[in-house]
């Protein structure tokens, strides 16, 4: 019986042959923490008295920087000071890293075939790169800290084809956000979600990242694209030292197997409170308060673009504010560089450096008391960006833009021809 992806990195990592369900013991290539789940990492591993695995070891603040209260700022303080401390080579401080997930893969860390824990759930955002990565605790981030290793239980895997060509205004948001509405914020609980086809194969990395990044909303312990020559190309003169890709084989076994047609998706939305609950935005209609671009799911370049190239020439319809909030130092300044900050000031948003931000409700953005906000972050639960009684709609770039501009959700095609 030959194996998945997931098989065979945990077979190739814990030198032995490992199949669905087996517990394993295996080599990690890197462990990243940020500032709010790094502290207690780095009082757990301080108490062990070992020396740092200090090649192996990731830090960037990111979620509460530049710090927003006295609270956040200790955090942020603890986390340099250990970096000093135990003289870490992989710390990014604020203007020179951004949203962890995106420097990791800019940095190069992250490369097929590799095994990448993060203290942080959205850590499988690197399966866009062919790699197996999934988040973890900060208890299991101080281990791997001292061991460079950790266990693992070997998950099953499902398998998801995309194919035929996606529509105007389609983007991997709108894929990914399709499959979660048809499995359910459950449907791949501690699963192995790998997703293929030539639509997938046809999308840009960001796309790929994207679909990979919301993996853990469907419950997914990993979710993997194969690697390929837009992956080669990304990690030419970037990557960190060797890598090869894994590939699933032919007679691989999964426990679900789902077909979707592109040419049939939609751009789609995820209302209130959950990233399954799933309508096609043309349906959708509900006035806003905020329009929210950023994030590890969708503030890179590409989403960017897309957003900004509905918004050139157009304002910000009155009575709706629009946060823009480029991953990274490397975005922010590809943005400007391209007049795309420009595009967006003009029409009326504002305009941050790269920080986690509003996203998990921290700054920069929160929400009162009965807002909306249609947003292209991962997580729409009760309270995920304010108040207990404040709406988030997830969408992609293209959607957050176009209704930027109508006051309400749309689809981009209402505003755009």
């Amino acid at each position: 019986m030959g194996k998945t992806v997931a098989e065979k990195i945990l077979s190739d990592k814990s030198d032995k042959d490992v199949s669905a369900g087996d517990i394993v013991e295996a080599r990690v290539d890197y462990v990243m923490v940020n500032d709010v789940t790094g502290p207690a990492a780095f009082d757990e591993f301080d108490s062990l008295c070992v020396p740092l695995m200090r090649d192996k070891v990731v830090l960037i603040p990111d979620h509460y920087v530049p710090n927003k209260d006295v609270a956040s700022a200790k955090q942020a303080k603890k986390m340099r000071d250990f970096a000093r401390k135990h003289n870490v080579d992989n710390y990014f401080e604020i203007g020179s890293g951004g949203v962890c997930h995106q420097v990791m893969i800019e940095e190069g860390f992250t490369a097929p075939g590799r095994l990448i824990v993060g203290a942080d759930s959205h850590t499988c955002s690197y399966g866009a790169l062919g790699a197996f990565s999934t988040g973890i605790g900060s208890t299991e981030a101080a281990t791997v800290f001292a061991r460079g290793v950790l266990w693992f239980k070997t998950p099953e895997s499902m398998r998801f084809s995309v194919n035929g060509s996606v529509g105007r205004h389609v983007m991997g948001k709108d894929i990914i956000l399709t499959i979660i509405g048809d499995i359910g914020v459950d449907g791949a609980l501690y699963r192995s979600m790998e997703v293929e086809g030539d639509a997938i194969s046809s999308l840009s990395l960001s796309d790929r990242i994207t679909i990979a990044n919301m993996g853990i909303e469907a419950g997914a312990k990993t979710c993997i694209m194969p690697a390929d020559k837009v992956v080669d190309n990304y990690l030419s003169c970037r990557a960190r030292g060797e890598y090869s890709a894994v590939l699933a084989d032919e007679d691989a076994s999964y426990v679900d197997s789902r077909q979707y047609d592109a040419s049939e998706l939609v751009p789609v939305v995820a209302k209130p409170h959950l990233p399954s609950n799933v309508s096609p935005a043309s349906e959708v209609g509900v006035d806003i308060d905020q329009a929210y671009l950023g994030s590890c799911t969708n503030g890179r370049i590409e989403d960017l673009r897309v957003a900004a190239a509905i918004m050139k020439g157009r304002r910000i319809r009155e009575g709706v504010r629009m946060i823009v909030v480029p991953a990274t130092k490397a975005v922010m300044e590809q943005a400007l560089h391209e007049g795309l900050v420009k595009i967006f000031m003009d029409a009326g948003a504002f305009v941050s450096g790269p920080t986690c931000g509003a996203c998990l409700g921290g700054y920069m953005g929160v929400l009162a008391p009965g807002e909306r906000c249609v947003s292209s972050t991962n997580r729409n639960f009760v309270g995920r960006m304010g108040d207990k009684d404040s709406e988030v709609y997830l969408a992609s770039p293209a959607v957050v833009a176009a209704s930027a501009v109508a006051g309400r959700i749309v689809d981009p095609s209402e505003v755009v021809e």
